[in-house]
């Protein structure tokens, strides 16, 4: 048997990860609840039916499925679930209910969909109402009812006051989420290209190489993050720390995205001295690990924008370190050249996070440094 200390620990872990897991969407069952009691108690009070469970149901589904969602999501589910309904009603009149209607129910809430040229979750969902509504409800049969419809109105509806009121969404956590991948997945490609340099390993530097070039497909996720956040911010109560920081990302993510081209660039040039062989100097796989450190903390920036200034200044000194080995190796010019180019675009990000609606600066690398340096 095991010790009673060691079967204590495993209960406590076992607890602590159920603590974790409830903590990240408990609000959001609470919210879930909150709708589905709202809508059934509203569909009491407009509706002469004494059950009107769809009503709860369409809160259920729209809450629960779109948590974090943008509202189009929402809207779909919605139009889903009154279009299945919708079918059901009106073909139960004429085949009645049972076995083999359902799946007659499902080929036509489906076939409407599409044919009304919704999208996936709608099609999808215009078929789950419409099982629903034969299988929890034999009695539609006996005669037509508009009730199931306004039902699922009113559930939807009241999802969507519940979600946007009482529980409204942060219009900047699904932005910020997804540049923290942006950031993390490029402090760590520069770290290993830093680590390459340091350690005279061509592989780091080939692996830093991947993991850049995978950083595009987060940069179009923050991209399309910050159009959901706007969305959501025209529909919950006023947030203006949100839509600051909306604006930041929306401003600043393209120079981030040079930074990302220009960190392929310069793991492809560190590649080559590494092949050969040759010694690098210390300075160099500083400068480049000064930018990894700047890249960390132009991602705290965006929650405290004074933290851009340590992003700039890290930046500035990787770009004067990697000046110093340019000019005393030649050879390997092309690779401080690049530690500047990845410079330039942190210091632009850096500005642009700092200050609201300030341009980027489009002078010369080499002017632009030395201007930056000098405030």
């Amino acid at each position: 048997m095991l010790p009673l200390t060691m079967h204590s620990s495993r209960i406590r872990g076992a607890l602590g990860a159920v603590r974790t897991r409830l903590r990240g969407r408990f609000v959001a069952i609470v919210q879930t609840a909150a709708a589905a009691v709202a809508a059934y108690w509203l569909a009491l009070v407009l509706l002469p039916d004494p059950r009107p469970a769809f009503a709860a149901i369409a809160a259920v589904i729209t809450v629960g499925a779109t948590h974090g969602e943008r509202n189009g999501r929402a809207l779909q589910l919605v139009g889903g679930v009154v279009l299945g309904i919708t079918v059901a009603v009106l073909i139960i009149q004429l085949i009645g209910v049972g076995t083999w209607q359902i799946g007659v129910m499902v080929v036509l809430a489906m076939a409407a969909a599409v044919a009304l040229g919704g999208g996936e979750l709608l099609v999808v969902e215009a078929g789950v109402s419409a099982i629903l509504l034969v299988a929890l409800d034999p009695g539609a049969a006996e005669g037509f009812s508009p009730n199931r419809i306004i039902e699922g109105v009113i559930g939807g509806a009241t999802a969507f006051a519940v979600s946007s009121l009482l529980f409204p969404p942060d219009p900047a956590l699904g932005p910020a989420r997804a540049a923290q991948l942006v950031f993390v997945e490029l402090g760590r490609s520069l770290e290993r290209v830093a680590a390459g340099l340091a350690g005279r390993d061509p592989a780091a530097a080939e692996q830093a190489l991947v993991d850049a070039r995978a950083i595009d497909g987060l940069i179009r996720s923050v991209d399309e993050a910050v159009v959901a956040g706007r969305e959501t911010a025209r529909y919950a109560p006023p947030r203006r720390a949100a839509r600051v920081e909306l604006d930041r990302y929306a401003r600043s993510m393209g120079q981030i995205d040079f930074a990302v081209r220009n960190t392929r660039v310069l793991a492809r040039h560190a590649l080559r001295p590494l092949r050969e062989g040759g010694e690098v100097p210390a300075e160099l796989h500083g400068a480049v690990l000064d930018l990894s450190h700047a890249v960390w903390e132009l991602a705290a920036s965006y929650d405290a924008p004074a933290h851009a200034a340590d992003a700039r200044d890290l930046a500035l000194r990787a770009a004067t370190r990697a000046a110093g080995v340019s000019e005393t190796r030649p050879d390997l010019v092309l690779i401080g050249g690049q530690v500047r180019s990845v410079a330039v675009d942190l210091v632009r990000a850096a500005d642009l996070v700092a200050g609201v609606g300030e341009p980027v600066d489009e002078r010369p690398t080499e002017e632009l440094l030395v201007a930056r340096a000098a405030r």
